[in-house]
């Protein structure tokens, strides 16, 4: 009979995200997680097969914490300017887990158009909120996407870096401005089209 569960996955879990969260996912060992949740590291592999299972477990906790703010981004009008201020807010309130998600090594090198799909489940929605309000093509709509993707994402690492600070009203004003301006642009290049 294999030994009764001291912590449940859920309480191991929330100690693994609490680990990273602080400290970044190299500080996340059995040892640690042990002293976490204080005991020994063994309690934690009567639930969890490797510590491997533990960090899939916390990646989809982050996972889901990013896509909450999505969510919220979603609701915002406009909603596109939503999400891109909702990434950025992400980043700087949660950085390790933005770092773990959007700055780490990938094991082969995807192009631009495939590496929005890939790192965020929810990019269909997000696409839906640039073309069906603003009435873009397909293809329009995916390249100012990823223009803004682009440009959100550096000013979201410069704060998960903690290499810059802006303001709720310069974050809500730069894209803004980005935004109007590739929107201006691609529309008559669209319209010559």
């Amino acid at each position: 009979m294999p030994p009764k569960a001291k912590f449940t996955k859920e309480e191991i879990i929330q100690a693994a995200v609490s680990i990273v969260r602080r400290d970044g996912m190299d500080a996340l060992t059995s040892r640690a997680l042990g002293q976490a949740l204080g005991s020994s590291a063994r309690p934690i592999f009567t639930v969890f097969d490797s510590m491997q299972e533990v960090e899939q477990a916390v990646l989809r906790a982050a996972k889901d914490e990013y896509w909450s703010r999505v969510e919220i981004g979603l609701q915002d009008q406009p909603a596109f300017k939503g999400v891109g201020s909702q990434y950025i807010l992400f980043a700087i309130q949660e950085p390790k887990l933005f770092q773990l998600l959007f700055m780490s090594e990938q094991p082969e090198i995807p192009t631009l158009s495939g590496v929005l799909p890939m790192i965020d489940e929810s990019y269909e929605k997000i696409l839906d909120s640039v073309r069906i309000p603003y009435g873009l093509g397909a293809e329009t709509a995916t390249r100012l996407y990823q223009h803004l993707w682009i440009y959100t994402h550096g000013i979201a690492s410069l704060c998960a870096t903690k290499m810059c600070r802006f303001t709720g009203e310069e974050i809500g004003t730069m894209i803004t401005e980005v935004f109007t301006s590739l929107l201006k642009s691609m529309g008559e290049q669209e319209k010559d089209d």
